[in-house]
């Protein structure tokens, strides 16, 4: 049986902010963020609202280069979960100020 594999995670002192706000550009992105900000952890379908596997893993794959999203795999399920408090070592208050805005 082939194991999954890891996802790799930017670590806190490579994060770049441009990259992090391209990431929360897009109202899809957003959406994640902000769901994954109420909860400690959301599969992937439980945060793809009906779009294609193939644009929600391109959409997964920006969070998770910009350093907002870690995944992990349990099973063949790949749980997702916000850095925040990765991010506001990093970026002091930003995330809070980015949730606070509709």
């Amino acid at each position: 049986m082939a194991t999954m594999r890891a996802y790799k995670h930017p670590n806190p002192e490579d994060l770049i902010l441009e990259r992090l706000l391209y990431a929360l550009s897009d109202p899809v992105r957003m959406e994640i963020v902000r769901h994954l900000a109420g909860v400690h952890e959301a599969s992937c379908g439980e945060l793809d609202g009906g779009r294609p596997k193939s644009s929600m893993s391109h959409h997964f794959r920006v969070l998770r280069d910009a350093g907002l999203v870690h995944t992990r795999n349990v099973g063949t399920t790949h749980m997702n979960s916000l850095r925040s408090e990765m991010l506001d070592e990093r970026f002091p208050g930003l995330l809070a100020c980015i949730l606070r805005q509709h």
